[in-house]
């Protein structure tokens, strides 16, 4: 399957709103769509801070960057999913 063009994407979010906001989402596509795609955002940002930590020769200042941004994903996580907070022991 290939990824939608940012056109397509910008189109589908769009009318997923909508749906949310006028309570048309019997199977829960938009809702779905939506919470996919802000993950989405912190995921790419934590795989563009991995990249840059591995690239820096695994600097101290990189590494502590990474950290506090998978602090920040998992608080996202949390607010989202409305479950309590997993350790994973990384901070």
């Amino acid at each position: 399957m290939s990824k939608p063009t940012p056109e397509e994407l910008q189109s589908a979010l769009a009318l997923a709103k909508r749906m949310r906001e006028t309570g048309k989402d019997p199977q829960f596509i938009a809702k779905s769509l939506l919470s996919h795609d802000y993950r989405l955002t912190y995921l790419e940002e934590v795989l563009h801070a991995v990249e840059r930590f591995l690239h820096s020769g695994q600097a101290d200042d990189e590494h502590q960057r990474l950290l506090k941004l998978l602090e920040r994903v998992r608080r996202a996580e949390e607010r989202t999913s409305h479950q309590a907070s997993n350790d994973l022991g990384l901070g």
